[in-house]
């Protein structure tokens, strides 16, 4: 079936970040991620999750158990479960990026 983003259900996260469910349901979601300049997410950990952030446009900053990793356009990167981690948008644009989670991510996070 044939999704785009504007079809797609919209939520708003850590107040500034808008996120778009591509694809949703118990074993695997597949969002696209908006995030504006100097947003942040908490770093957190799942413990079921496997997550793969694979970004579209900007540039983000991946600190991945205490180490930053910059990922550019057409970069990604995947988290294994137990794994604390954190995505920043530290330029000067947005970042837009595609964050999918197997199974999906929804009540597995705990702040660190």
């Amino acid at each position: 079936m044939k999704i785009h983003k504007e079809q797609a259900e919209h939520y708003i996260w850590g107040e500034v970040c808008d996120g778009w469910y591509l694809e949703r349901d118990a074993d695997r979601t597949i969002i696209q991620e908006r995030m504006p300049a100097g947003a942040s997410e908490i770093k957190h950990v799942h413990q079921k999750a496997k997550q793969f952030f694979f970004i579209l446009s900007g540039e983000a900053v991946m600190w991945i158990e205490g180490k930053d990793i910059n990922l550019k356009s057409q970069e990604g990167c995947t988290i294994q479960p137990g794994i604390p981690h954190q995505i920043r948008n530290e330029s000067l644009g947005d970042v837009e990026f595609l964050v999918i989670s197997t199974p999906s991510a929804a009540g597995d996070r705990t702040a660190m």
